[in-house]
This record gives structure tokens, sequence and C-alpha cells, in this order.
């Protein structure tokens, strides 16, 4: 501010009817008066407030108090060079009575205080004035260091840039305090931090630079190389998770199955099955060979060589009618076991057949067909069994002697020692085979019938005695593997028939010629002519089985619904 002469402006009292203060005189030693300049030409810092000024204003308007003409009071301070920018700081009142002004000529603002630009919150510095001039009042007080006042006096550095707060003109009606655009000659750069709240020097504090008021932000988490973790990588990945990753593909669908395994499971099984039988097959040819090569295996062929003699009277070759029973027998039992398994394998069946003499009885088309072919076969079985006692050919099927087992043994071991017997069955079987269309005709058939008796309709229901007697579960126990017999004797006796003279043998059957040589008919084709034209019609029969071509055929004896 402006000054006149050597004095100093007097301003307010410091008690209510006291003198202006400072007391009156002339200025204290060393302290040069400024020339006269423009009220707004000398800069301060921001220190005097708006509540300094309004404390003096009311003391001012308290009665009996003096007031003097601003203009023609002498200056209260004068200034000393800041060394910022050339730009001046106004002196204040002194610490103590009768003391110089405050700060003392000469002193210059540290380059902390010309960094710090961001104004402090409201309130702060009128408040520290207030402290200094209650302290100034106090004789006792002592006046503090100069570098502190001077850091006291300053805001910190904020956020927004370096800038300092504008505050209260110097004179009435002036421009405020500092000028617009006044910054500090070094600004310190801002770090990339939020926004904190500014804090205001405590009074007490000792001297601190004024970027240690501003709170740092915790920097964010980095990897081993430098990058935050915060942050997209800076390249493109090339890595990716193995198989060892936490993230697991998608499990595989379960292959369908067929029964308890899936189709591989079965290749493998059979691919295994077959080699071990294959294997076992091969050790047993060589050790039947080595028995039979023995002493003993020698005198027990030449005793029994597989066959006995059959008793007097008894036929020589097959007649005409058992080789028509023999193709019905075969065409019955193959759509009996097809029947028969798809009767297993069905859940919802298709169609169903109601008889027309019991409309409440009502059974799937399936199980009809299936007993129907029971029927058929029990009917020409029974005229099989009646022919073979009226022509004498029972004697061929039926053992007469207990030779039939010692020779059955010697022909099965002749049959694993591929060195198989003489086959003649124009005239005679073996005793293997003997035994076998025996349990085939007169065991096996019998217990198939007696089964799928008790398993039909055909069995009295009111029979509870009967019943119990024959529960339903020991036939259907029975009943099924019966039917794998039938199935593994149609095997044997097929790879039989065409391993020991397919031409001879199906020549017999089919064509009813043979001769005592085991050796005629060998070039003879009629039989096996017939047996091909008698598997087509089976085959046909095979695929004709379903319920298209069934239900006309069931319609003649009943009702077909489809549910």
């Amino acid at each position: 501010m402006a000054t006149y002469g050597t004095t100093l402006r007097r301003g307010l009292p410091r008690m209510t009817g006291g003198e202006p203060w400072p007391p009156s005189g002339e200025a204290p030693d060393g302290v040069a008066a400024s020339p006269a300049a423009a009220p707004a030409a000398a800069p301060e810092v921001s220190g005097s407030s708006s509540e300094e000024r309004s404390d003096e204003t009311k003391r001012a308007a308290q009665p009996g108090t003096p007031v003097e003409d601003v203009s023609s009071r002498p200056a209260r301070s004068t200034t000393v060079t800041s060394g910022v920018e050339g730009r001046a700081i106004r002196r204040g009142l002194p610490r103590t009575p009768g003391g110089e002004p405050w700060p003392p000529a000469g002193v210059v603002a540290a380059p902390a205080v010309a960094a710090a630009s961001a104004p402090a919150p409201s309130g702060s510095l009128s408040e520290e004035r207030s402290d200094e001039t209650k302290r100034a009042e106090q004789p006792e007080t002592p006046a503090g260091d100069v570098s502190s006042r001077s850091a006291r006096s300053t805001t910190a550095a904020g956020v927004e840039g370096p800038k300092l707060r504008r505050g209260l003109p110097r004179t009435p009606g002036g421009e405020p305090w500092p000028p617009a655009g006044f910054a500090p000659a070094a600004p310190v750069p801002a770090p990339e931090a939020p926004e904190v709240p500014e804090v205001a020097a405590s009074v007490t504090a000792p001297a601190a630079p004024a970027a240690a008021a501003v709170a740092v932000a915790p920097e964010p988490a980095r990897t081993p190389s430098g990058v935050p973790l915060d942050r997209p990588l800076p390249f493109t990945r090339t890595v990716w998770p193995g198989a060892a990753a936490s993230a697991r593909p998608a499990a595989k669908p379960e292959p369908a199955r067929i029964g308890p395994f899936t189709k591989t499971q079965w290749a493998g099984a059979a691919i295994v099955a077959g080699g071990g039988l294959l294997f076992a097959a091969g050790m047993a040819v060589f050790a039947v060979r080595w028995l039979l090569s023995t002493q003993w295996g020698t005198d027990f062929l030449a005793a029994y060589p597989g066959e006995y003699h059959l008793p007097e009277g008894a036929p020589v070759g097959f007649p005409a009618w058992l080789g028509w029973q023999h193709f019905f027998n075969v065409f019955l039992m193959v759509l009996v076991i097809r029947s028969g398994i798809r009767i297993r394998g069905e859940k919802r069946p298709t169609a169903f057949w109601t008889p027309k003499w019991n409309s409440k009885r009502k059974i799937s088309l399936t199980i009809w067909f299936h007993q129907s072919l029971d029927i058929l076969w029990l009917v020409n079985g029974v005229i099989f069994v009646v022919l073979l006692f009226l022509t004498g050919q029972w004697m061929r099927i039926v053992p007469t002697s207990w030779e039939v087992f010692p020779n059955a043994i010697s022909a099965a071991l002749q049959y694993v020692s591929l060195d198989w017997p003489t086959e003649n069955g124009w005239v005679n079987y073996n005793a293997l085979q003997q035994i076998a269309y025996f349990a085939t005709v007169f065991v096996a058939a019998p217990l198939a019938v007696i089964t799928g008796v008790r398993m039909s309709g055909i069995w009295p229901k009111n029979a509870t005695g009967l019943s119990k007697a024959y529960p339903v579960e020991w036939a259907r126990a029975v009943h099924f593997p019966v039917m794998i017999y039938f199935v593994l004797f149609i095997f044997v006796h097929v790879v039989l028939v065409f391993a020991t003279g397919a031409l001879r043998n199906l020549n017999h059957m089919y064509a009813a010629q043979g001769s005592v040589d085991p050796n005629a008919y060998a070039d003879n084709w009629a039989g096996f002519w017939i047996f091909a034209v008698s598997m087509l019609v089976i085959a046909a029969a095979w695929i004709a089985a379903r319920p298209l071509v069934l239900a006309p055929i069931a319609r003649l004896f009943g009702s077909v619904s489809s549910r």
C-alpha cells in the first residue's frame, strides 16, 4: 500500500477507548518508506482476510472509538523485495508492543512459498491472523521463526494446477488481490492421484514443503515386468491354457450301448473270445492226438470205433416223407426262434390280437404269431414221431444198447483230433449223432412244449393248485435255455453236414438218394438245389414275418387293433 513520509499508518485501537494502533511517531529505524504509489501497486501474499477487516469494522463502529480517514492515515507497513518476480511482501503489525513490523525488512519468500499455488480453505489464514493479533497483545508471546511464518502464510499446492487464491482488494473498490494471472515462478507438477482436500499449515507446525500437504494415492500393483495389473496387456497373447488349466473342455457324450457294452467293447470282446477259443481248440487238438497215439488210445478206438450195430430189421436209407418233414421242421423252428427273440425285446407292441371266441383276451400280434407257429410245429412234430415208430426209423435215433456211451466218447475224440469218423448216415449214425438227435426230438422238444403252454393263454387261470405246483417262473427259467440249445444244435448240425460231405449228406436228407457205399452219389447236385430253394423260402418267410403281413392273416381268426 502507499505510504506518506516516514510515518506508519495508524489503525484501529487494540482496546475499547484506547489509542489507535500503532502509537504515533516516526517509523522505526531501518524501515525505508516507499514512494507514493497506486493503492493496488504493492502486491501482498494472501494473508489478510475478510475476518480481520470485519473485526476492525466492528471495532470502528463501537461508540467512543475514533475513526480516521483511510486516505489520510500513514502506511501501516513498508514493503521489501520478495525475490519472486520482483514483487514485494506486505509488512504487518509488530509481534510485541514497541517492536518493529512483522516480518523484518529484507525477508525474501522461500521457494516452497512461491510453489504453493492452490487456495487454502476459506477462513484458514484469517483465523491465523486473529491468533497472531491476540498473541501481539500478550507481551510474553515470542515472535517466532521467520521461515516458519512465511511458510504458514501460504497454501498447499493443489491438484488443479499452480495458481494462487485471489482474496479481498487492498483498497475500497479496488481489484481482488493478487492480480489475475499471478503464478509462482516454478510450478510443481501435480501427481496422477485423486483430488484430496487441501490442508492449511498449522501456526505451530515447522516449515515443510508445500507438496508434503498433498496425500499421494497408493500406486496399483504391478507385474514383475512393471506393467500395472489394472491395465490391459500391451501385447497380443500367444500362450493359451493347456491341459492342466482350470477350465475343462466339455465331456464327450456317452457312446450308445448294446446291452452292457458299446459296439467297440463288443468287437473287442469278440476278438478276445475268438482268439481264446482258437487257442483252446488248438491245445485240445494237440492233446487228443497225443492221447490217441498212445497204446491206450489205439486199443480204445479198436474196441469202440464210434458206432455200434443196429438191431436186426432196422431200415436203411431215408424215405421221401422224412425229407419233407425235415424241411417243415427247419422252416417252423427258424420262425419260432425269430418270434421268440422279438417277444423278449418287445416293450411296446405295435398291434394286438383278440380272438373271436373271447373278446376279453388281448395279446400282442407277435405273441399270436409265436404261439401259432408253436401249434404248427407241435402238429408237425406229432406226425413226425408217429411216422418214426410206424416205419421203424426210430431205431436210427433211439439208443438200443449201452455201447452208445463209450462209442459216443470215441466219436467225440475223433472229431476233436480232426481225424473224423467215417460218415455213412444212409446206413447208420455214429453214437454221438444218435444221442444228439434223441435229445433234440424226445427231450428238448417236449420241454419247449410244456414250458410254452404254461406261459401261454391256454393254461387255465382258475387252476390254483396246478399253478402253484408248476409256477410260471420255472417255465420261463427253462424255456429260454431250451431255445438256446436249438440254436446251437442247428449251427453244429449244419457245420458238420457241410464239413463231412455236403453233396452226399444233402442228397440223403433232401433228395432221398443214397447208397451203402459212402462214396456213392458224390457228384450229384440234386439235394443241394433242393436245399438252396428251401433256404430261399425260409429267408422270405423271415423277412415277411412283420405286422403288415401278419395282420391280414390274424384277422381270419380274430380282430387286430393298434391298442
